[in-house]
């Protein structure tokens, strides 16, 4: 059986239109930006280009977009860059426990150098009230992070509410948009955010790259230094081709997404209710209607943590164990210690079609019982 991947959360692959636009800078498109002759004009044009096609999937303004590494580098650019920027102005930086990593630890780490942070606690379904966040800013606070889809579950936040309270209050907020790009439409105008991170790697472009969106008027200080490259608010010699492929990826978006995005959620709403109609004991993760329409993130009782995933791998399905412990958004996982619960995270994409969701049905009741009996000890008595 050939492989079944159902892990785009994770990375997706990179179209072959998208491809086939970055393979000229790796060949006669080789120049360096920067440089002045026509081989680098060449280089800077295509960049340009690339800018103005993030800009408008996102509704900025190309001079908006800076490209960067990766959505790690543009999450730890937005929140240590607004607090190296407003350290005068206050030392207080709001977010929440459901969090990626990339957020989180850069905010932990100017804990450490004597910044307040507040992580806000979400509810059973993964999601937080906004009202809740409003009272927890002070005159010291100078930043706001929230995600606009958790990762994890696909909870969707209500990022629109919050900017509204940031702008309010004269806060920026910084939207780790990177999950959400490509699914659901995102508009920075709406969402009220100065700083908006993506990846490439999440939107079927190559590993590598990114892009953060800082809005007019937003003070940042750059992470890191060197030749003023992006208007000097991201040092280092552009990667062009990457750069290149996540502009056309971009346009594949826009142009695509919402048909897209239609078509994945039906076959991610057949999944989920051929598995809760076949197997009990399965609960879903996270808000039932406010989710990415791409992803399901279920807890199946009575098996061992990472045992599903491993069983299911060994079929050729690739599915994520997800971090029901650490993510902070499935809160009766962690109370329950986390040891006799199977966590799934099935997240579905472009290449994902309907024979995949019945051989998925086929395999997985028959494979849930077997373990479920191996993890009961009676051995003699499964199949």
């Amino acid at each position: 059986m050939s492989e079944i991947y159902l892990d785009y959360n994770a990375t997706t692959p990179v179209l072959p239109e998208v491809l086939e636009a970055m393979l000229p800078f790796y060949r006669e498109g080789f120049g360096n930006p920067s440089s002045s002759h026509a081989t680098g004009r060449r280089a800077q044009q295509a960049v340009d280009l690339a800018r103005e096609q993030v800009a408008a999937l996102l509704h900025c303004a190309p001079s908006e977009v800076v490209f960067t590494s990766c959505a790690t580098e543009s999450n730890n650019a937005a929140i240590k860059g607004v607090a190296a920027a407003l350290a005068r102005k206050g030392n207080h930086i709001i977010t929440t426990k459901a969090e990626h990593p990339s957020v989180l630890y850069p905010a932990l780490h100017l804990e450490k150098a004597g910044y307040r942070v507040t992580c806000l606690e979400v509810d059973d379904e993964g999601m937080f009230d906004p009202a809740d966040l409003e009272k927890t800013i002070t005159p010291e606070t100078i930043l706001i992070s929230v995600m606009l889809a958790n990762n994890e579950t696909g909870t969707i936040f209500p990022v629109g509410a919050v900017g509204e309270i940031a702008a309010r209050h004269g806060v920026y907020l910084h939207c780790d948009a990177v999950q959400a790009v490509g699914k659901i439409a995102v508009d920075c105008r709406e969402l009220q955010a100065g700083l908006v991170s993506l990846s490439g790697h999440k939107l079927y472009a190559p590993k590598g790259v990114g892009a953060l969106v800082v809005r007019q008027g937003i003070r940042l200080q750059p992470l890191l230094h060197g030749g003023g490259q992006e208007k000097n608010r991201r040092s280092g010699t552009e990667n062009v081709a990457g750069i290149v492929a996540l502009g056309q990826a971009s346009a594949i978006a826009l142009g695509s997404g919402a048909a897209e995005a239609a078509r994945v959620r039906e076959l991610r709403d057949r999944l989920e209710r051929g598995i809760l109609e076949a197997i009990s004991g399965v609960r879903r993760n996270g808000h039932p209607t406010r989710r990415l329409g791409n992803t399901l993130s279920l807890t199946f009782s009575g098996l061992p943590s990472d045992s599903l995933v491993g069983a299911l791998d060994r079929l050729g399905i690739a599915v994520s164990s997800g971090s029901a412990c650490s993510s902070g958004a499935l809160k009766s996982a962690a109370a329950d210690g986390c040891t006799q619960e199977a966590h799934l995270r099935f997240s579905l994409g472009r290449f994902s079609t309907g024979a995949d969701v019945d051989t998925v049905l086929d395999i997985l009741p028959g494979l849930v019982e077997s373990l479920r009996c191996e993890a009961g000890g009676d051995r003699g008595a499964c199949r």
